[in-house]
């Protein structure tokens, strides 16, 4: 049988200890022949970003193995000395993402980006293994096909590495 639609909860942050992860949202990645609905996504994901610059939350960004600053999609670059680590699916391994996090004293992360069972599920499973809270903002995510985009959310709900550890969510149920 189909699964159950999953459920998304409001989320409240602390924006001091919570920081925005955008990952791989670069030309490449993110465009109408690979994948058209994350430029659905983009607009929203810049709506939250610029909320979340506003209260003061930090944004750190991801490139894929090809990417580089200047491909991240002109709406939610970067801005000043924001960190970029880049990476495979999962962006903490051999980055410096785990110490950017520490360093800065966050305990929540607010996950967006592409693929959606790509850089999205790695990345959430190794935040939460490392006991952040994970947020993961569904209408932020995006993949190829809407049933990679399904499983993911179901995974994050099931699976052991996030079980009771990721919150599902969408922009509009996010305050500060």
């Amino acid at each position: 049988t189909t699964p159950p639609v999953v459920a998304v909860q409001p989320v409240h942050l602390d924006p001091k200890s919570s920081a925005l992860l955008i990952l791989d949202i670069e030309e490449w990645t993110c465009n109408v022949e690979r994948r058209p609905r994350c430029l659905d996504s983009v607009v929203r994901i810049k709506g939250f970003l610029d909320q979340a610059r506003a209260k003061g939350m930090a944004a750190i960004y991801s490139l894929t193995a090809k990417g580089t600053p200047q491909t991240i999609l002109p709406e939610v670059r970067p801005l000043d000395n924001a960190p970029i680590v880049q990476s495979g699916v999962d962006k903490f391994y051999n980055t410096e993402l785990e110490k950017i996090l520490r360093d800065r004293a966050i305990k929540t992360v607010v996950i967006v980006g592409t693929a959606a069972e790509g850089a999205v599920l790695h990345t959430a499973t190794g935040a939460a293994l490392r006991g952040l809270q994970v947020v993961v903002v569904l209408d932020g995510m995006s993949s190829a096909t809407l049933y990679a985009e399904q499983y993911t959310a179901w995974h994050l709900l099931n699976a052991p590495g996030t079980k009771g550890k990721a919150t599902l969510t969408l922009f509009k149920l996010i305050d500060f």
